[in-house]
């Protein structure tokens, strides 16, 4: 069809015009490549749009009689500001309390990620990976901790270098029991006092 164009091909558009709008020429030979660029790494950076947590979990949720505190932590993300577009990144922190059912542990860095690829904010993704998880397995409990460093506050606006954000989400005994909490905060090197 004449005159139709893809998401991608309105996105280099889209590119072309804000490399006019800083004073840039889009035809200069070390640009001429950078909206198909540009277009093809938001396609990856945004990638968590096209999937979905049941497909992430499909098949990796067990029956187990295990019931102590499973953690994995220090799960690298990397997502971009939806005020900004800037990056912020870090680590997450995830841990569950079984009752009845486990989840196959890989599956827990994958929701961070589905999560981390999206526009975000990041008290919203904290939110988002604690209740999908205490959704799918219906636990005791789960806690979610973020620890990130944001180039909106880092590179404009304040730049302050070295301030990192901290969110949490603590749902069922996480959030009832200071006990669970406080383990949960200890394991992962948090000082909860």
């Amino acid at each position: 069809m004449a005159g139709s164009s893809t998401p991608a091909m309105k996105m280099e558009e889209v590119i072309r015009q804000l490399l006019l709008g800083v004073g840039e020429d889009p035809a200069r030979e070390g640009l001429l490549k950078t909206p198909s660029r540009v277009a093809e790494s938001m396609k990856f950076l945004t990638k968590g749009y096209s999937e979905n947590a049941q497909r992430i979990l499909n098949g990796a949720v067990f029956k187990e009689k295990y019931s102590e505190m499973v953690i994995v932590k220090d799960i690298d993300f990397f997502s971009l500001c939806e005020h900004h577009l800037l990056p912020f990144y870090g680590k997450v922190h995830v841990a569950y309390l079984p009752k009845g059912k486990i989840v196959g542990l890989s599956k827990i860095p994958r929701l961070v990620e589905m999560f981390s690829r999206r526009l975000q904010v990041q008290e919203r993704m904290t939110q988002e990976i604690a209740q999908t998880l205490f959704d799918a397995l219906r636990p005791e409990g789960v806690g979610v901790v973020c620890e990130a460093r944001h180039l909106c506050m880092m590179m404009r606006g304040i730049e302050k270098q070295s301030s990192r954000a901290t969110t949490s989400a603590m749902l069922g005994e996480f959030r009832n029991d200071i006990k669970t909490r406080s383990e949960f905060l200890t394991l992962i090197g948090i000082n909860s006092a």
